[in-house]
C-alpha cells in the first residue's frame, strides 16, 4: 500500500479589511462604500455624532425615544403605511442611541436599494413623531427600566456606571434615561431634539454589499443630498472624556435578598485606541485574563472550582479613554471566595504572562478576523463604528497587522501602563478597582468586608 504524504499547512497570509471608496457630499455627509461580490443583501449604516450630553438634563432619554420613533410615520405616510412600505420593499430597519452616537441600520435586497434610500430619507428628514407613538415609546421605556432593575446583570451595570463616573457626568446615568426624566418627555421634546441634532454634517453613511451595476454615490446623493447640513462641532464631540468619580475605588453591594447567584461587575479605567504602544496588545490582554473559556478566570472559577458558568473580561475603548470590565455571576455560596479569586487573577498580570497565553490570544483574534468580517453587515458595522470613533477601517487593517508583532513583552508593558493609570496594585489588593456586587447582603456583607479589598457601601433598592 502506497503511503500518501500529508500536506503541509502554511501559516495564513496577512488579511486586510475590504477596500473602501469614500465620497463627500456637499451637505457634510461622508459616504463610504464596500463592494462585496456575492452579498446581494446590501447593508446601509448611518452614524451621526449625536452626544448624550446634548440631551437636556431633565429630559434624559429623549434621544433614545427619538431614535425609536423615527420610523413611526412620516409626512407622507402613517405609521402603519410606513411599516407596510418597509415590508413591501424587503427593508429591515433599526435605530438606536449609544454613547458613541446615533446609529441607523438598514438592510435591503440589492434591487431595492434606491427605494430603500428614499425611505431612509423620509425617516431622517420628515418623521412625523405621532403623539400616540411617542407616548407608547415612553411607556415602553419606563417598563424596560423596571425590568432592567429586576435583572441582576443590568442592575449591576447601572450601579457600576453610577459609582465609576462622576455624578455630574452624563456617563454616570443610564443611556435611556431614568423614570423621572423619561416620564417627562413629550412629543415637542422629541421634535426639538431631532430638529437640532439629526443633521447631515459630520455624519457617515456606509453601504456594503454587491454593488456591481449600482452608482451608489449618485443614489445616495439623490436621496440624502438635500438633507439639511446643520451645525456640527465634531471636534468637541470627539475630544470629550468622561469624568471619573473621585471615590470610584470601592465595593458597592446591592441588596438582593435570597439571591441564589451573585452578580459581579469589576472595572477600572482603560485606554482608547490611541494609547501609547498601540491598541493591539489590549484585546490580547483581555482575552488572556477573561476573554474566553480557556482564559485565566474560567480556568480557576469554572473549571477548577465550579463556581460559575463563565465570567468575561474585555477592554472597551471610547472616543477618549475607556474602561476594562469583568462581569458575570457565581454561586451565592462562593461569593466572597470568588471575589477574592477574581481580584487575585486580575492583578496577576503584574507577575507576567506566558508565551503560550499570548500566542493563543493573538491567533484567535487575528485568525478569526476573516470570518468575523465575512458579510456585508459586519463590514458596515465595523466601518460605521470606526467612523464614530473618528477613524476609518484602515485602522482595523493596521491593527490586525500589528497583532503579528505582539509578544509577551508588549502585553506585559500594556498591562503595566493600564495598572499604573488605574492605580491597581498601589498598596493593597483591590486598590484601583470599582467593584459592584449584586446579591444577598445579610449572607455576604461581613465576608466581603473581611477580604479587606476596600471600602464597602451597601445599596438597598426601594
Amino acid at each position: 500500500m502506497t503511503a500518501v504524504a500529508r500536506p503541509s499547512v502554511a501559516p495564513p497570509e496577512p488579511w486586510d479589511f475590504p477596500e473602501a471608496s469614500t465620497h463627500d457630499l456637499p451637505n457634510g455627509l461622508r459616504l463610504i462604500t464596500y463592494d462585496v461580490p456575492g452579498q446581494y443583501v446590501v447593508s446601509v449604516r448611518l452614524g451621526l455624532p449625536v452626544s448624550l450630553r446634548d440631551e437636556p438634563r431633565e429630559r434624559e432619554g429623549v434621544a433614545s425615544v427619538m431614535s425609536r420613533t423615527l420610523d413611526e410615520g412620516t409626512a407622507q405616510h402613517t405609521a402603519e403605511e410606513f411599516a407596510r412600505l418597509l415590508e413591501r420593499k424587503g427593508v429591515s430597519f433599526g435605530a438606536g442611541m449609544a454613547d458613541a452616537g446615533l446609529s441607523l441600520d438598514l438592510d435591503v435586497v440589492k434591487g431595492n436599494l434606491e427605494p430603500a434610500l428614499d425611505l431612509l430619507r423620509q425617516i431622517l428628514t420628515e418623521p412625523a413623531f405621532p403623539q400616540t407613538e411617542v407616548a407608547r415609546q415612553v411607556r415602553t421605556r419606563l417598563a424596560e427600566i423596571e425590568q432592567e432593575r429586576s435583572v441582576a446583570a443590568h442592575r449591576a451595570g447601572l450601579e457600576f456606571v453610577r459609582t465609576f463616573y462622576a455624578p455630574d457626568d452624563r456617563s454616570s446615568r443610564p443611556t435611556g434615561g431614568t423614570p423621572e426624566t423619561v416620564s417627562s418627555i413629550t412629543r415637542e421634546d422629541v421634535v426639538a431634539f431631532h430638529g437640532e441634532h439629526v443633521v447631515a454634517a459630520g455624519g457617515t453613511v456606509v453601504v456594503a454589499g454587491d454593488l456591481e451595476g449600482l452608482d451608489v454615490p449618485a443614489l445616495v446623493e439623490s436621496a440624502l443630498g438635500g438633507w439639511s447640513r446643520g451645525p456640527r462641532d465634531r471636534e468637541r464631540y470627539l475630544q470629550h472624556a468622561a469624568a471619573l468619580a473621585p471615590d470610584r475605588g470601592r465595593i458597592v453591594l446591592v441588596s438582593r435578598p435570597g439571591s441564589v447567584q451573585t452578580e459581579f461587575v469589576i472595572g477600572a479605567p482603560g485606554p482608547d485606541r490611541s494609547v501609547e504602544g498601540g491598541w493591539a496588545p489590549y484585546p490580547v490582554l483581555g482575552f488572556v485574563l477573561g476573554g474566553s473559556p480557556n482564559a485565566r478566570i474560567d480556568a480557576v472559577l469554572r473549571e477548577e472550582k465550579g463556581y460559575t458558568y463563565g465570567i468575561r473580561s474585555s477592554f472597551r475603548p471610547r472616543r477618549r479613554g475607556g474602561v476594562f470590565l469583568t462581569s458575570g455571576s457565581v454561586r451565592a455560596d462562593s461569593t466572597a471566595e470568588s471575589l477574592r479569586l477574581l481580584v487575585e487573577i486580575l492583578e496577576s498580570g503584574r507577575n507576567g504572562f506566558s508565551d503560550k497565553e499570548i500566542r493563543s490570544g493573538v491567533d484567535f483574534i487575528s485568525k478569526t478576523a476573516p470570518g468575523r468580517y465575512a458579510t456585508a453587515d459586519t463590514i458596515a458595522d465595523e466601518a460605521v463604528g470606526m467612523a464614530l470613533d473618528g477613524r476609518t477601517t484602515a485602522f482595523t487593517t493596521d491593527n490586525l497587522r500589528d497583532l503579528a508583532a505582539v509578544d509577551r513583552g508588549r502585553v506585559e508593558a500594556a498591562y503595566g501602563r493600564f495598572a499604573e493609570g488605574a492605580g491597581i496594585g498601589t498598596g493593597r489588593p483591590g486598590a484601583g478597582w470599582t467593584i459592584v456586587v449584586v446579591g444577598d447582603v445579610d449572607a455576604h456583607l461581613e465576608d466581603i468586608r473581611a477580604l479587606d479589598l476596600g471600602e464597602v457601601t451597601v445599596v438597598t433598592d426601594a
